[in-house]
């Protein structure tokens, strides 16, 4: 057995006893692709102790490079959209783009998608082309299409695929609109996170057909959701749960925030409920859907910290500060933010904080909502 064998032998042992990898069909997928292959350009490793994060190129052959392809992991593969680690030496710090996701939430994710060998389906995100080839090793490659918007990311998953003998259909282009041509898809699984989930991907879904993605925002929280589209153009699904976190698709990541508004006038009174609440990751995940479009940023005015929510697309802006044991919020602009915040947590409360995997997704043209 060679070492590459090993280390992927060692890897499924690991995904089995952990529950990620439940199912033979699975077990026999993950066991006939080699991670390493797509990893062949290196990736890049935290430097220990950074701050901001810094990062190094790890590169093939080098130390420790083939144990940590088969680590279980996410390993990150491009810096700030374009660098390769291979175009530097030394360290960057800069925010990564692209990686390839730690194995048990590939498989996790393919489990979830409940997908049949005769299924066609459409990958979001193909990155390094490791879980496009897992995927392939359960079904016909034939039957599987993957969109890569990067088109860098997308050559070298190519050429890794390839390597390896796998041929699905290989896409270059922004994965929010889908594959008008190739639908419509028994199953749409996204390795991205979206903000909202796009018309296009329920509109190339045949009814009956499921859609896993997972579904962030602006406040950093997010959770794996499976939705099953229906005659009427509509989605609804349960949240999977796991705090699983993608980077946000491109398209949807906040934009800049410019000049802040004048946060010094405006409404004020106690709030309700207090910033410290969103320092927890569900109740992040539920704030979002009722400020979809808010971003939340810190500032400190004198020996005062102020949590700061500003609407970057109507301009609202709400302020808490915290005084002895209570808030205070202040607020301006067209909606209430924290208004909008605590009604839609109070709901929450008063059903018993249930835990999100007894949420339900709803998305139609209109809107996209929680329930529970």
């Amino acid at each position: 057995m060679s070492d590459h064998e090993q280390h992927l032998r060692q890897l499924i042992d690991s995904m089995t006893a952990s529950g990620s990898l439940r199912t033979e069909p699975w077990k026999h997928a993950a066991a006939a692709v080699p991670r390493h292959e797509f990893l062949r350009s290196g990736f890049f490793r935290v430097v220990p102790g950074s701050s901001p994060t810094a990062w190094a190129p790890v590169l093939e052959d080098g130390d420790g490079w083939l144990s940590a392809c088969y680590a279980d992991e996410s390993l990150v593969t491009q810096i700030a959209g374009t660098i390769k680690p291979t175009d530097i030496r030394g360290e960057i710090m800069r925010e990564p783009t692209s990686s390839s996701t730690l194995p048990s939430l590939v498989l996790r994710m393919l489990e979830d998608l409940q997908v049949k060998p005769d299924m066609k389906v459409l990958e979001i995100g193909t990155g390094t082309g490791y879980s496009t080839a897992v995927l392939c090793a359960r079904m016909s490659g034939g039957n599987v299409t993957s969109i890569e918007y990067d088109q860098d990311v997308a050559q070298h998953a190519r050429e890794a695929l390839g390597r390896i003998g796998t041929l699905p259909t290989l896409l270059t282009g922004d994965g929010l609109l889908g594959d008008d041509e190739g639908a419509p898809y028994d199953r749409i699984i996204a390795t991205c996170a979206v903000r909202t989930v796009p018309a296009a991907w329920i509109e190339q879904t045949r009814p009956g057909g499921q859609i896993l993605t997972t579904i962030g925002g602006w406040l950093n929280a997010s959770e794996l959701v499976r939705l099953t589209v229906h005659e009427d153009g509509t989605a609804f699904g349960p949240v999977l749960g796991g705090h699983v976190s993608f980077m946000l698709a491109r398209p949807h990541l906040p934009p800049p925030l410019g000049l802040l508004p004048d946060i010094s006038a405006g409404k004020e009174r106690e709030a309700i409920v207090g910033a410290d609440a969103l320092t927890d990751w569900t109740t992040r995940f539920v704030a979002q859907f009722a400020v979809p479009t808010a971003q939340h940023l810190k500032l400190q005015q004198g020996q005062q910290d102020e949590d700061v929510l500003v609407d970057v697309e109507t301009g609202s802006w709400a302020v808490l500060q915290q005084e002895d044991s209570r808030w205070i919020v202040r607020q301006g602009g067209p909606e209430p933010l924290w208004d909008a915040v605590e009604e839609h947590l109070g709901r929450w409360h008063a059903a018993g904080t249930p835990a999100v995997e007894e949420a339900t997704v709803r998305v139609t043209a209109q809107a996209q909502t929680l329930h529970w």
